[in-house]
């Protein structure tokens, strides 16, 4: 009997806080994925000797927002701390960042998965500082990339690499909040990782824009045989930035324990790296013990302090939450889970939907929750826009919902019209008028279309007379192209049905 396997899954997740200014001194925060290297520096993040930091405020308040909404235990007092060890993007040779006495502990986060929805434990919500990027650079022989400077290459020939330093973000806030190993599939990794990134969003702490690096997940990841209570020896999966990378991982991972094991193999505590490429992990570094870091409490800073009053004042600011926003979907508009989950999982997503629907008091809020994520989402989509820089707001989004459920258009002309206002602006009442699109549902002009279909088409009326009546689904579309798409789909198959009916009734008295 070959032996089954059950992953155990933590995930540490890095986000960096939405500031205006670096943790421990006024340094600007910018992109550092398209500004100059080095222009955001001073000697406090750069390391330099005898700079002495101090505390963002904003950034402390911004970890408290997401400590109390994911129900933590929040410290009072906490302690910074030295985190030592030696990297090129590391200026000070340690990050400030806390261990002992972090700002909050003991939380949890509801995830939603095939299975059903599960609480997962948050072990811990700490402050601490970024580290710098490098970028790696391979030169072979006289070549060189496209834009690069020639002063780089002087003094260089042969083939060879060396790497650049960018202290752009080091210093910037994050914010890292670590689970207790409750996952137990790449799913369910996936799953609490987009809530946790859906709740980042929802409290305005971090844009949650991933391809930027500003939301990094970082799995824990091992196997034991199933009904074992002990833990396997675990791998740690470094600064992952995609939903994708991250389940597409894990569960690379997960295979390759479990078969190293059923081999008779070890697995080595050691830290890995994700190749897209190769759709595999690969070695890293052995995996440091926290006696490896020698924390130490950050002698340049006192204990950080944080009132009851200021706690109370930040928890009677958030904002509703993603679990509280999707009960209240479910009640107050009647959706089904799925629908649900799909329009609060963005807030401006949720907002939009709600204006939309106050737009379109003649539709069900499950035809406008069909239009956005259906048929809006498409053209979002098609042309890379967020709904936010789309080009179509709620007002005019309910607009043309509301010519839809009042039968003033069909559902395919409305679909084209919408693409009209997407790409033009235009509203849509100015485009129907202006191309006389409205639909209709005069009954007389329908008969007559209808009359027409019936006597050029005497081959297929008699199939159906006949006992194929499937065919009256090619009739239906052949009155519909003669009224070129603008007849009223109801009318149509209510007068079609009512003049095959009376055919049918003279043939069979004949």
């Amino acid at each position: 009997m070959v032996m089954e396997f059950e992953p155990v899954i933590g995930l540490e997740v890095h986000a960096e806080l939405a500031t205006q200014s670096k943790m421990f001194c006024t340094c600007r925060v910018v992109d550092s994925t398209v500004a100059a290297p080095n222009i955001a520096v001073c000697p406090v993040c750069a390391g330099m000797p005898g700079m002495l930091p101090v505390v963002n405020r904003k950034a402390v308040e911004y970890g408290l927002r997401v400590a109390l909404a994911l129900g933590c235990q929040v410290n009072l007092t906490s302690v910074f701390a030295r985190k030592n060890y030696f990297y090129p993007d590391l200026p000070k040779g340690y990050q400030i960042s806390q261990y002992e006495l972090p700002l909050a502990r003991h939380g949890c986060l509801s995830i939603i998965t095939s299975q059903g929805e599960r609480m997962i434990r948050i072990r811990r919500v700490h402050l601490e500082e970024d580290t710098g990027k490098l970028t790696h650079i391979e030169r072979w022989g006289e070549n060189r990339s496209p834009g690069e400077s020639h002063s780089l290459r002087e003094g260089h020939s042969g083939g060879e690499s060396y790497s650049l330093v960018d202290l752009n973000r080091a210093g910037i806030p994050l914010l890292e909040i670590v689970s207790e190993p409750d996952l137990h599939s790449a799913e369910e990794v996936r799953a609490y990782a987009m809530a946790l990134r859906s709740l980042l969003r929802y409290l305005e702490v971090n844009s949650g824009d991933m391809q930027k690096g500003v939301m990094r997940i970082e799995p824990n990841v091992s196997v034991r045989p199933v009904g074992s209570t002990q833990f396997g020896v675990r791998t740690e999966i470094k600064n992952l930035n995609s939903f994708r990378a991250l389940e597409r991982s894990v569960d690379f991972e997960i295979q390759r324990q479990s078969a190293t094991l059923l081999q008779g193999g070890h697995v080595v505590q050691e830290t890995r790296g994700w190749d897209d490429n190769s759709d595999s992990t690969f070695t890293q570094r052995v995996k440091e013990g926290e006696e490896d870091y020698r924390y130490f409490p950050e002698p340049d800073l006192p204990p950080l302090v944080v009132t009851s009053e200021w706690l109370e004042e930040i928890q009677a600011s958030l904002p509703e939450l993603p679990a509280a926003k999707l009960q209240r979907f479910r009640s107050q508009y009647s959706l089904g889970a799925y629908d649900a989950e799909v329009l609060i999982a963005e807030p401006a997503v949720a907002d939009f939907y709600e204006q939309t629907v106050l737009a379109a008091p003649d539709a069900t809020p499950k035809i406008v929750a069909n239009w956005i994520s259906g048929d809006l989402f498409g053209l979002l989509n098609q042309n890379g826009d967020s709904i936010e820089g789309g080009r179509i707001d709620p007002r005019a989004l309910g607009g043309l919902i509301e010519l839809v459920v009042k039968g003033e258009i069909n559902q395919t002309t409305a679909k084209m019209v919408l693409t009209e206002m997407y790409t033009s602006g235009a509203s849509a009442e100015s485009i129907v008028a202006g191309r006389g699109l409205r639909q209709v549902s005069d009954t007389s002009a329908v008969s007559g279309w209808v009359q027409r279909v019936l006597a050029e088409n005497p081959d297929q009326v008699n199939a159906y007379l006949a006992g194929k009546e499937t065919i009256v689904r090619w009739l239906f579309g052949q009155v519909m192209r003669m009224g070129q798409g603008k007849a009223n789909p109801q009318v149509v198959q209510d007068e079609l049905n009512r003049q095959i009916e009376a055919l049918k009734v003279v043939r069979n008295s004949g």
